[in-house]
């Protein structure tokens, strides 16, 4: 399998202070990460990078074999192959917009409608995302007036328009309260499990929010990894408690992931 991102050596530097530090990590074609860690940790900078939207300070890294900041590179060509949903979009979408043509947006890079024609084919396409993230009845629906879960779910039909052949989730069920989140967990596991689906890469801070279809975990505290590789091995009690600085116990069942505290005195 190809590298679709690949860090090495990459530090981020900014005013003096290291947001991430001498990080080495590769995430292959059809893997499905996910990037743990406490606020702050670096983990929202790892994913500008894999977005091409930050470069490094100093290392290499390349996403989708483009070197970020290497000569040739044209970044403005390979965002469009790289989906992405969080906060930070919601933020740029007009709010009048219907739950349509906010999807409908993306297949022209733009997060605004102006004057585009959109192909059957284009719409099609944005009904079929929507429709897989039970957005089917929100269709005419201004984004402006979803309800969290609701707006989350149209920002990953969004980031899917394109076809991306990387797709990355910046804490997709974060604000959702239990009902929401389970719901987003149980879609996110449908794609996750998706052979065509492109490789994923989500960034969260809770266990419980990692679907089934995750193959791979990402540990990071004050800018390096702590750990990184295949699930099973490394999303353990002692890594998670070294990652969040108290000790934690990590539960797996039903394909499911829990942690707690221990009690004090332990």
């Amino acid at each position: 399998m190809s590298d679709v991102l690949e860090l090495v050596d990459v530090s981020v530097v900014r005013d003096g202070r290291a947001l991430v530090d001498d990080v080495s990590w590769s995430v292959k074609e059809g893997e499905r990460w996910v990037i743990l860690g406490p606020n702050g940790a670096g983990k929202t900078t790892l994913l500008n990078l894999a977005s091409s939207y930050l470069f490094p300070s100093t290392g290499t890294a390349t996403v989708l074999g483009e070197r970020l900041g290497g000569v040739g590179t044209d970044v403005f060509e390979l965002r469009p192959r790289i989906g992405m949903a969080g906060v930070a979009m919601a933020e740029k979408l007009p709010k009048r917009q219907t739950v349509l043509q906010t999807v409908l947006t993306a297949a022209y890079g733009m997060t605004a409608t102006w004057h585009e024609d959109y192909e059957a084919v284009d719409e099609d396409r944005a009904r079929a995302f929507l429709d897989r993230l039970g957005m089917t009845d929100f269709l005419d629906r201004k984004f402006g007036t979803l309800s969290e879960g609701e707006r989350k779910r149209t920002l990953i039909a969004r980031a899917m328009m394109t076809d991306p052949e990387l797709l990355l989730l910046d804490e997709p069920a974060a604000g959702l309260d239990l009902g929401g989140r389970e719901d987003l967990v149980r879609r996110l596991g449908r794609l996750a499990r998706d052979p065509y689906a492109p490789s994923m890469v989500m960034v969260t801070h809770h266990v419980e929010e990692i679907a089934p279809g995750f193959t791979h975990v990402l540990m990071i505290r004050q800018g390096k990894v702590l750990a990184a590789g295949p699930m099973e091995t490394e999303l353990s009690s002692r890594n998670l408690s070294l990652c969040f600085g108290l000790p934690l116990v990590v539960e797996h069942q039903d394909d499911r992931y829990t942690a707690r505290g221990l009690p004090l005195g332990r």
